[in-house]
């Protein structure tokens, strides 16, 4: 078993989050390719996600798919996962405390998978490497921080819920494959992401 299969199984136990333990079906550590050059992160699985333990697998997910496909990707090329590993009761906005609690395992997960780009779906993975920013203003952009790519897009459930944002985030996807490029081609990474102006 691979150490990213092992912390999983480890993630699958997590008893941190006393309310969202008890009230979860299924954990959803997240899935895709283990050494995966781009990385998704979004913010907590929904109903369809808790029923599975996969993450991405309801109508949000299937917009992610194709969103995946239209750079030339499949769910299987990526790993996929979220800020918080359980569904929050009724699909509530995951809480500060649950999101630190889960940070530690979201960590491991990105150090053992070594991606080149994150790409955060919504706001509260954005919060994470654009503190302070807004999701309105930030989608659409990157910034580099020792040799690692942060993009931020709006969560693809965001499209479900106002259509006007489906061109968007589909502009927005199609912009990764160009930011993967200059990255490779790029000789230097900068330790305070303010520092880096926008690709």
């Amino acid at each position: 078993m691979s150490a990213l299969s092992e912390l999983c199984q480890e993630i699958r136990t997590c008893q941190r989050c006393q309310i969202l333990a008890k009230n979860r079906t299924k954990v959803v550590p997240g899935s895709g390719m283990e050494q995966a050059d781009i990385m998704f992160i979004g913010e907590a699985p929904g109903w369809h996600e808790d029923q599975q333990g996969l993450p991405f697998v309801g109508p949000a997910g299937l917009f992610l798919d194709e969103l995946i496909s239209s750079i030339n990707l499949s769910r299987d090329q990526v790993y996929i996962t979220n800020v918080v590993k359980c569904r929050p009761p009724g699909n509530r906005d995951p809480l500060p405390l649950e999101i630190q609690a889960c940070r530690s395992w979201l960590d491991r997960q990105i150090e053992l998978i070594r991606p080149k780009m994150i790409v955060t779906l919504g706001r509260y993975s954005m919060a994470m490497y654009f503190p302070g920013k807004s999701i309105g203003k930030v989608h659409g952009t990157a910034l580099k921080k020792d040799d690692v790519i942060y993009y931020a897009m709006y969560h693809p459930a965001a499209a479900l819920h106002q259509q006007s944002l489906r061109q968007t985030i589909q502009a927005d996807m199609i912009k990764i494959p160009s930011f993967l490029t200059q990255a490779e081609n790029a000789s230097e990474s900068v330790n305070q992401p303010e520092q880096l102006s926008m690709f």
